[in-house]
């Protein structure tokens, strides 16, 4: 058990090197050094070298076939933090209003958190000191942080979160004022009806049995008449609200969509598979209802097939089979086979010869990987320093014109809301059997990836889709998340290592 003293130092030191990176590349890209050249080059060097580097390096020593049963719950939570924040943002967009070309933006800021330079920096540390066994759980941790790693790039790219933030910029800009008035009369269509019915509560008097009165028909008509102004305006309010709903619908149309239905159209009126109003005038009844008996399957049969295409699957490997993901793929077999294993590094109870040093054949590879990454966490956290650097702060006049409400709901549901979400999801698997109770580590990693703010890689992707290069509304919405992070952060590594020790 840790004194409260070396349980606060414990936890703000890793938090400290992590600020320190940062701060580093975000001086050197406000002082011109880093460019966004420069930076772009760097993240590709991350994402296809360093990184798949440090997922080999760890995953292999540190899976066996005794806590390969770890990883099922590992994608079940990742699975499950992404659905709880994409619902949790959605909820937010209910009830306070977001910016017309951030409506889809604000759901993958919300499902999406930066698994990749934060939680290797802040855990690696974690785990390579008291109270955990450096030796050991410093590789796991990493090993089980690849588990979030992978959920987060197939769910972001092959299965097409990204499409999300390309969704923002499609159709026609709608101006700040139809988009709150529009949040206006939701909140007033969900919230109204328990408003009256506390009011009416409350002034109803308690103990007083209220007469029935017997209406005549002329009078219950007099009353049905002075009644209809009100559900007409209510009916009005509803319809209003639900146009507003289906525009917001048409906008997000996808731009593939939007071709495949060019095309079936022109197809249509090519090959004049709707007869004309003559033909149908010279033919009886039965043919005619023969004919579009027979028509319909082929065209529905036609319809659906544009909607996957080779391109399609094509791109959906392409991006699923990234180098990251990759080095995943390929690690796994190779920690839970014994015999392959033994080539990396020594396994008890196989026999295998070794290299002239006396390490196993392949262990250069494995020293290879080791040592290039190593230089992944502090590159990412550099990248994640130039990538806040160059966001647009808002200025004391701006302020007053964004969603200052999202803005804050946001950043309070994903630091401080989430951690409290998660802490009792990982105790209720623990008490379930889903999760082993000795695996520290394990816990420890489930539970700190709940306190994360929004992934940088958003950032990027918004400036790709936004077509002039700009992220103007994300950066309001990652300032006060990356603020509050040090200090969320720092309670739920304390409240977790006390915990589980």
């Amino acid at each position: 058990m840790l004194s409260t003293g070396a349980l606060i130092w414990v936890s703000a030191r890793p938090l400290i090197r992590l600020i320190f990176c940062v701060t580093c590349g975000f001086v050197i890209t406000k002082a011109d050094i880093f460019p966004a050249v420069a930076s772009r080059g760097a993240g590709q060097i991350l994402l296809n070298i360093t990184l798949p580097c440090l997922m080999f390096s760890k995953i292999v020593p540190a899976f066996t076939a005794q806590n390969i049963s770890a990883l099922g719950p590992l994608i079940f939570v990742a699975l499950l933090y992404e659905a709880m924040g994409i619902a949790l943002a959605w909820i937010i967009r209910q009830f306070f209003w977001v910016p017309h070309r951030f409506r889809y933006g604000l759901l993958v800021a919300g499902g999406w958190g930066n698994v990749g330079d934060i939680p290797n920096a802040v855990v690696m540390s974690v785990t390579g000191a008291a109270p955990f066994t450096p030796n050991t759980d410093q590789n796991l941790s990493v090993a089980y942080i690849s588990a979030f790693i992978l959920v987060f790039m197939v769910t972001l790219f092959p299965f097409g979160g990204h499409r999300w933030i390309a969704m923002d910029y499609l159709g026609p800009d709608v101006e700040p004022e139809e988009v709150q008035e529009a949040v206006r009369r939701r909140r007033r269509m969900v919230l109204g009806p328990i408003d009256r019915m506390f009011r009416a509560s409350s002034r109803k008097p308690q103990g007083i049995k209220v007469p029935e009165v017997q209406t005549s028909p002329e009078k219950g008509a007099e009353i049905e008449k002075d009644e209809t102004p009100i559900h007409s305006s209510a009916a009005t309010e509803i319809m209003a609200h639900s146009r507003i709903d289906s525009i917001d619908r048409t906008i997000a149309v996808s731009p593939a969509d939007t071709i495949v239905l060019k095309s079936r159209t022109n197809t249509l009126a090519d090959e004049d598979v709707l007869p004309t109003h003559s033909a149908v005038e010279n033919k009886p009844c039965a043919d005619i209802g023969q004919q579009a008996s027979e028509r319909t399957p082929t065209a529905l049969h036609a319809r659906k097939l544009p909607r996957i295409s080779r391109n399609s699957i094509r791109e959906f490997f392409k991006t699923l089979f990234t180098p990251a993901s990759i080095s995943i793929f390929i690690s796994f077999p190779i920690a839970l086979i014994p015999q392959v294993k033994a080539l990396f590094i020594q396994v008890p109870n196989v026999h295998m010869p070794s290299a002239p040093d006396g390490q196993p054949p392949l262990a250069f590879i494995l020293d290879t990987a080791t040592f290039m990454g190593n230089a992944s966490v502090p590159l990412g956290l550099v990248c994640l320093g130039s990538a806040l650097a160059r966001l647009h702060v808002p200025r004391k006049g701006e302020w007053q014109t964004l969603p200052l409400g999202a803005i804050a709901w946001l950043a309070v549901a994903k630091i401080l809301l989430m951690p409290i979400l998660g802490i009792l999801i990982v105790q209720g698997l623990t008490k379930s059997g889903m999760i082993d109770p000795e695996d520290k580590v394990l816990r420890f990693v489930c539970i700190f990836c709940s306190c994360l703010p929004t992934a940088s890689t958003q950032v990027f992707l918004t400036q790709v889709y936004s077509g002039t290069g700009s992220a103007e509304h994300l950066s309001a919405f990652l300032i006060p998340q990356y603020a509050l992070m040090i200090f969320g952060m720092t309670v739920v590594t304390a409240y977790t290592i006390n915990l589980l020790f």
